[in-house]
């Protein structure tokens, strides 16, 4: 059912024009955030708590690679007592950052940390409520009665942060939502917003508005159905708390940053988030710049070009739903996400200039082997194969240089508007047309409607394409056009980092919305040349080449958008003083073994805050149960208690096999 536009903006202040949303401001320390204030960085610390000397450290080193903010674990009163030790060395070394109290099972603590930081984190799963799984039939009154519960347990905090001038993050997480929140609302988006706004509600009757909130997930499509039910619901009862963002348990490395941007992203694009922590399984210090990379970005975006109003909206954005398509030539339909590898600014010699994007050639037996992330499309441009393409492997080429091909069946025309309006292109070609917003007229509309072996390439010059790519999409949708759309973004100067960034939320918005058949990127630029003094960067990019990374990171922002799964999705998360081993040496382990199972998801924690609950996502979960020791779990049901962290690895891949789900290889051959 076709809404109006009014009752979707209700998340944002505009579909097609960039705008920050406008939240209260909320002092921490010497240094607010909402309102007018720009997008705040943070992260947290890994230290021990109880450890002043290292927590001194590196909250040192986070502050100077850009931390608004530093957040400390206080899981016991111990902890949460020795803060006090560290703000006050802090400040004699002249850091006057805010410090941020994170805060699970323990209400004493909290209430001795909010006395003594600028900011405490609750979180409601956890604070004053329970997880066991259980399934419990509340009836309102009982219901009510638990709530009563929770605000005597509650409202001593707030009247701390009160007389203190203390803030607080209300921070629901989507694995530690509790049996009550899960009997009543399920485990969605409404279970994580309600789950905080039962605590706003008690702060507010106490007069209390210092609050941020929070609604973090892996999933980044699950975080940001969240975040604007939230924002909607905000608005039915009058309230605009700023928002902090964060994908939780993202992981590290390439994929970290883009599961991290496709959420964060998404959610800056319209306008929303006041403070960001981008939480990957590396030292803090390291998550600091990428949050910046990501919030720079959109200084001075509102100056974009103007893109037309929206009108009527087709799409809910609380709810997935993928956009109708008809199948052509493989793309579209119930078919996954295709990818194009561009090869038209690259000489192709011979068959090994295919191997950068998994296509791999034996002389011996004249058969091409393929890897789980091989594309599905070559765009040639002007340039001819000196040899046969491999099998199911198309190739497209600019519609001129196919023309004056001998055999036009090698290969697909690429089109743009007013080539394919003045032609007479055969109905039977498979054909590719170029589109923008400004290309679906009247006439372009009619004339694709009546070509079905046809797929739109949608592409945009606009700052802020993601909004007029989607506003492309909606006039689709209302006039009943459903081509297969693969969606084209063109990059220049830019770092590797802003590479992986930027096109993690031009894709990932689009796709976890449910727009778009196929992604396809151009960057104009090498990426060494932007490389700067960071010799890692520079050993990579001189390793891999540009084609090779641009393909990788595609099939990975699929991955994180959940519409194509081509390898192993681990779900670990950040390290802090919690956690009970290493998680980057232990996560980079169990990768290493294990990165060749497409489609498994494995969940690496340090704890239990937060473990059980994410890994009813995952199928299969290694969580630090004490000292040296892991439990196993399968999805969340515990299978193996408190294994030697030693053992641990080998008894995780023995549940794989058991299970049946474990391969040798991930090459295909063709």
């Amino acid at each position: 059912m076709v809404e109006p536009v009014s009752k979707f903006k209700e998340y944002c202040n505009s579909l097609t024009k960039y705008s920050r949303y406008k939240t209260r401001e909320v002092r921490v320390g010497n240094i607010p955030l909402g309102g007018n204030n720009p997008i705040r960085i943070q992260s947290m610390t890994i230290t021990d708590t109880m450890d002043t000397k290292a927590t001194i450290g590196q909250t040192i080193r986070m502050v100077e690679s850009g931390c608004d903010y530093v957040r400390i674990t206080a899981p016991s009163k111990l902890e949460a007592q020795n803060l006090e030790n560290i703000k006050k060395e802090l400040r004699v070394r002249g850091y006057d950052v805010p410090l941020i109290a994170d805060i699970h099972f323990t209400p004493n603590a909290a209430e001795i940390a909010a006395r003594i930081v600028e900011k405490v984190r609750v979180n409601p799963g956890n604070y004053a409520d329970r997880k066991k799984f259980e399934v419990i039939e509340y009836t309102d009154d009982k219901y009510e009665s638990e709530l009563e519960r929770i605000k005597n347990k509650f409202s001593p905090l707030v009247k701390i942060c009160k007389e203190y001038g203390t803030a607080m993050r209300i921070g629901t997480n989507h694995g530690s939502l509790s049996d009550r929140i899960m009997n009543r609302y399920g485990d969605t988006p409404l279970g994580m917003v309600e789950s905080a706004l039962e605590f706003v509600r008690i702060c507010e009757e106490l007069n209390y508005y210092d609050i941020v909130l929070s609604m973090k997930a892996s999933n980044p499509q699950v975080m940001v159905q969240a975040y604007r039910l939230l924002v909607q619901k905000m608005k039915e009862e009058g309230m605009n708390y700023p928002l902090h963002l964060g994908v939780t348990e993202a992981g590290g490395g390439e994929d970290g940053r883009i599961k991290s941007a496709v959420g964060i992203g998404t959610l800056l694009e319209d306008g929303l988030g006041d403070t960001i922590r981008v939480s990957l399984t590396e030292d803090p210090e390291y998550e600091a710049p990428v949050a910046i990379m990501l919030a720079d970005r959109y200084k001075g975006r509102e100056n974009h070009q103007p893109i037309k109003s929206a009108g009527v909206i087709p799409f809910n954005p609380l709810e997935y739903e993928k956009r109708h398509t008809f199948e052509t030539a493989g793309i579209g339909g119930g078919n996954v996400a295709r990818v194009v590898a561009d090869y038209s600014k690259r000489e192709i010699k011979d068959h090994k200039d295919l191997s950068d994007i998994g296509y791999f050639y034996n002389a011996e037996t004249d058969k091409w082997k393929m890897s789980d992330i091989a594309p599905d499309l070559l765009y040639l441009g002007n340039q001819s194969l000196p040899f046969d393409i491999p099998n199911g492997l198309r190739a497209i080429y600019d519609y001129n240089f196919w023309l004056r091909q001998e055999n036009k069946n090698l290969g697909s025309p690429l089109y743009t508007d007013n080539e394919y309006l003045n032609s007479e292109p055969g109905r039977s070609i498979i054909k590719f047309v170029l589109a923008d917003l400004n290309s679906l007229t009247t006439e372009f509309i009619n004339k694709i409607k009546e070509d079905t072996n046809l797929v739109l390439v949608l592409t945009t010059e606009n700052e802020h394409g993601i909004a007029e790519q989607r506003r492309a999409f909606f006039e689709l949708t209302n006039n009943e056009v459903s081509h297969p759309v693969i969606v084209r973004r063109s990059y220049n100067n830019l770092s590797l980092d802003q590479f992986r960034l930027f096109a993690s939320t031009d894709f990932g918005s689009l796709l976890i919305d449910g727009y778009g058949d196929g992604v396809w990127t151009e960057v104009q630029n090498d990426f060494i040349s932007k490389a700067g003094n960071n010799n890692y960067i520079k050993k990579l990019i001189k390793d891999e080449s540009k084609e090779k990374i641009i393909n990788r990171t595609l099939f990975g922002i699929l991955q994180a958008a959940r519409v194509r799964i081509s390898k192993t999705e681990y779900i670990a998360c950040p390290s802090c003083g919690r956690t009970l081993f290493d998680l980057q040496e232990t996560t980079e382990m169990i990768r290493k073994r294990t990165e060749h199972l497409k489609g498994i998801k494995i969940a690496i924690m340090g704890c239990i805050v937060n473990g059980p609950g994410e890994m009813a996502d995952a199928d299969y979960g290694y969580v630090g149960s004490g000292v040296g020791k892991i439990t196993l779990y399968k999805e969340k049901n515990i299978v193996k208690r408190n294994i030697p962290a030693e053992d641990a690895v080998d008894v995780l891949i023995q549940l794989i096999k058991e299970d049946e789900k474990w391969i040798e290889t991930a090459i295909t051959v063709i």
